[in-house]
């Protein structure tokens, strides 16, 4: 049960267990899976918080009030993600928490949130988290049903009409899975084929091999979330399956790509962010100037490509500051009144405009389809 602390006091009282003597009069939570099967997701969330926190704070903070991040890493556990967010409410007193790395996590940490009637802004996936609408919990990532709905856009569009799917069973794959059903009608797609794998598989071959000998099959879509997919995806080549492969924005990040090898991931599809394609933006993209700044930022300071999960902290983290500069206070109910009230917010993610009946804010507009073209993210056109 690790604990993260930035704040404005020195480090040595931060080593100390002296964290208490800080000046900060916001005080932000955070938990998230900085360690553990999502760090991948988690550690990039980690350093984009506390690197924004330090840069707000060198600047004056919010409404001239220095802000202090508690931040735990909960190791992808959702026990512990619940642990820490009793803890950061009624211990640490924050006046909102962002994360949850996971669908898991962030089901957890909302439950207390709502309880206790403190903002939370979730960074995964999954429609549950928002859907219905819980007036406490926003959230920062496209839905697993958008996710569906734009890769269904694009399969439309090239003439598919019969399609496999491979599901992880974790808490993100099944999600997607029931949404991409319950969507798939919609665009005179069938799913001629429905195979699922348990996250710690290290071979999908059997259930590729049903696929690819089901009749009619055109293309293949995999809801999946963390190593399964880079898994399914090494497979698919090592069968010689030459059928277009859809992945999720779960995996969508340079990672994926070195996990699976650049050579079998090539082609691969799937909806993602346009900090993946920073470079590629139009000069007049509203998105622009927000993702080429954080990406530039970000890898000044740790030396490391900028991800699409870091990205979904950025944008949370944006949200809030947001929110409580408008508010003029950083009172809980009046954070997330004003969150309602987001309007045009570009980030990394999208451009967000929340309302009562909204606590995403996106639409698809925000999804960019992006295919893997020479070991390297590139636009649909």
């Amino acid at each position: 049960m690790k604990k993260i602390l930035t704040t404005t006091v020195p480090a040595a009282l931060i080593a100390l267990g002296l964290a208490g003597a800080a000046s900060a009069e916001i005080k932000i939570g955070a938990s998230v899976s900085a360690t553990g099967p999502a760090a991948f997701l988690g550690d990039p969330e980690a350093k984009t918080l506390e690197m924004l926190v330090e840069e707000l704070n060198a600047k004056g903070g919010i409404n001239g009030e220095q802000v202090e991040l508690v931040l735990y890493d909960d190791g992808g556990d959702a026990n512990k993600a619940r642990t820490f967010a009793t803890r950061l409410i009624e211990d640490d007193e924050v006046q909102a928490i962002i994360g949850g790395t996971t669908t898991g996590t962030s089901m957890s940490i909302l439950a207390v949130a709502e309880d206790a009637e403190i903002p939370f802004i979730s960074l995964a996936g999954a429609i549950d988290i928002i859907q219905p609408v819980k007036p406490f919990t926003f959230k920062t990532p496209h839905t697993d049903r958008m996710a569906c709905q734009k890769i269904f856009e694009d399969m439309q569009k090239n003439g598919i009409q019969k399609i496999g799917m491979i599901s992880g069973t974790d808490g993100f794959g099944a999600s997607m899975q029931a949404q991409c059903k319950d969507v798939v009608g919609e665009y005179g797609i069938e799913i001629a084929a429905d195979e699922t794998y348990d996250p710690r598989d290290a071979d999908m071959t059997a259930q590729l091999t049903k696929i690819r000998n089901t009749e009619g099959v055109q293309a293949v879509l995999n809801p999946g979330f963390g190593q399964g997919p880079s898994i399914v995806t090494r497979n698919y080549r090592q069968l010689g399956i030459e059928l277009p492969l859809y992945q999720s924005h779960g995996v969508a990040s340079d990672g994926f790509i070195e996990l699976a090898g650049q050579q079998a991931a090539e082609g691969v599809r799937l909806p993602g962010t346009a900090l993946l394609v920073a470079d590629l933006l139009a000069e007049d993209d509203p998105q622009k100037p927000v993702v080429t700044a954080y990406k530039t930022a970000f890898e000044a300071k740790f030396k490391e490509p900028v991800g699409t999960f870091g990205g979904y902290a950025h944008d949370g983290f944006a949200l809030l500051v947001d929110a409580v500069t408008r508010a003029g206070s950083a009172e809980p109910a009046a954070i997330r009144d004003a969150l309602e009230q987001t309007s045009g917010l570009a980030g990394t993610t999208g451009i967000y405009t929340m309302s009562a009946e909204d606590h995403l804010g996106l639409d698809l507009s925000a999804f960019r389809m992006l295919e893997v073209k020479d070991g390297s993210w590139s636009i649909v056109e």
